[in-house]
């Protein structure tokens, strides 16, 4: 397996921290938001289908951030070890423009 030569991993590097840093805030923003509603009580009957509704909405969208910024420290390794921009599965350069697309790609396709 060869390193990229043909990236600009610094810029790279950049974007995927900018995008860890905005990942990491939302899942505390997050997390906060859900505990808040968890502490709150419904009064009756339609109070709780929605609280309950809601916190399941926000669950997913916490474990879907979550998955996300996995992916994004996954990259950073990657830079880090030289292996980023290679498609895991074929051992081939991830094309520049699927980078750009999503810093975070793993795959070429």
């Amino acid at each position: 397996m060869q390193k990229r030569n043909d990236l600009d991993l610094e810029k790279f590097k950049a974007l995927l921290q900018e995008k860890q840093e905005k990942l990491e805030e939302n899942i505390a923003r997050l997390r906060r938001e859900l505990a808040v509603k968890t502490e709150r009580g419904g009064n009756d009957i339609e109070d709780v289908a929605e609280m309950t509704r809601v916190k399941e909405e926000d669950s997913a969208l916490l474990e879907q951030q979550q998955h996300e910024l996995g992916e994004v420290q996954h990259a950073l390794e990657k830079i880090g070890d030289g292996t980023y921009g290679i498609c895991e599965k074929t051992l081939e350069p991830i094309p520049v423009e699927r980078l750009k697309a999503n810093p975070a790609a793993r795959y070429k396709v």
